[in-house]
């Protein structure tokens, strides 16, 4: 049994250092960089090893995060988030500072928005535009008017145009690896066609940027492309399980849970991980396996099968098995037993943890601080 105070964050390093060296020799075999989301960790430690791998630079989606980052040492940051004009006095004064901050934009507005600023400040800002190449969320439309507009408004008011962007996010709605190339190779084409429509138009494009952890997975080549922003390869989870990029064993964070009772006539085992811990996120649930809030595993984090964490109230989580009640599960899970529970989406749960205890091989015990907010 871990001596530890529960619900805590544990990361597996086998598992981690595997899904860094995994995600990065694929991009240098497709010969492109890697510019990983590091939304998912918000860690230093986690961050640095990823760089340490191969990754340049890296992709935030809280200004908290790029200015973290940076304190750090780490100057080559992409904001993936639509810029509001509010934010621009701390992007400012972070570029003023020597970092080297990108922003987004999807529309003329914002785009002029910038403009406006950055004449008034005397303050020149890179800017990427956003593609929406799925449907999936927000962005500009790779064959669209509209996208030689933003890039002319930027370009001719005296900013960077620094390239285009796109996160094809209804990846996560497939699960199988043809789909799942398709979408990939539907990403990368139509990142291509916007950079070579903006440059057919004599405005610059030298970043095509695109990225997904199932597309940056299934992408049978990258051609036109120059980097991906992949993120939640780092951890993995249940729903990177049922897409079909990554297994049980690559799930690298998971919940310490303890056992604190039952309701033995509803086949409950209750424990001391709600969703406070696990996080309210039911991703799994319109995927073809529905884990609930978490996968039960045992404290070696091999899973349980069968039982899952089926209901969570703010500090409960309850524990049944699939398809039926069991009588036995007293037995099964007595009182003060540890667990080990892994999460639908590792980026919403790690959000409700202020650090990671670190696991090696050797069984060695290191607590590594994150941050949250904005």
């Amino acid at each position: 049994m871990l001596q530890l105070s529960t619900p805590a964050a544990l990361l597996d390093l086998t598992r981690l250092r595997r899904n860094i060296e995994t995600m990065q020799s694929r991009m240098t075999v497709l010969g492109v960089k890697l510019r990983p989301h590091v939304k998912t960790s918000k860690c230093l430690e986690v961050v640095l090893r990823q760089i340490a791998a191969g990754a340049s630079g890296i992709t935030v989606s809280t200004l908290k995060e790029a200015e973290q980052f940076f304190a750090a040492g780490i100057s080559d940051i992409l904001y993936a988030v639509g810029m509001a004009a509010v934010k621009l006095p701390q992007v400012r004064a972070l570029r003023d500072q020597g970092c080297d901050l990108k922003i987004i934009v999807d529309s003329v507005e914002a785009a002029q928005a910038i403009v406006d600023f950055g004449r008034e400040h005397r303050h020149i800002f890179e800017v990427w535009l956003e593609l929406d190449t799925d449907g999936h969320r927000a962005g500009l439309k790779p064959d669209g008017d509209e996208l030689i507009a933003v890039g002319r408004t930027l370009h001719e008011g005296g900013m960077v145009l620094g390239g285009v962007m796109t996160h094809a996010g209804a990846s996560y709605e497939l699960n199988t690896p043809e789909a799942l190339a398709a979408m990939a190779e539907q990403e990368r084409s139509r990142c291509v066609l916007a950079a070579e429509r903006l440059r057919a138009a004599t405005l610059p494009c030298p970043n095509v940027s695109v990225g997904s952890t199932p597309t940056a997975l299934s992408a049978k080549h990258l051609e036109g492309v120059t980097e991906v922003r992949a993120g939640v390869y780092v951890f993995h989870d249940l729903v990177m399980t049922n897409i079909g990029v990554a297994s049980m064993d690559d799930v690298a964070l998971s919940v310490l849970t303890t056992v604190i009772g039952h309701q033995k006539e509803k086949g409950w085992a209750l424990v001391d991980a709600g969703w406070m811990a696990m996080s309210r996120d039911r991703g799994t649930q319109k995927q073809t396996h529905d884990y609930g809030y978490g996968q039960v595993c045992d404290l070696n984090c091999v899973p349980v099968d069968g039982y899952i964490v089926e209901g969570a109230n703010q500090e409960h989580g309850i524990i049944a098995r699939v398809g039926g009640i069991d009588g036995d599960i007293a037995k099964r899970f007595p009182v003060g037993t540890q667990l080990r529970i892994l999460p639908n989406h590792a980026c919403a749960t790690a959000a409700q943890f202020p650090e990671y205890v670190a696991l090696d091989s050797a069984k060695d015990v290191v607590t590594w601080p994150r941050f949250g907010g904005w």
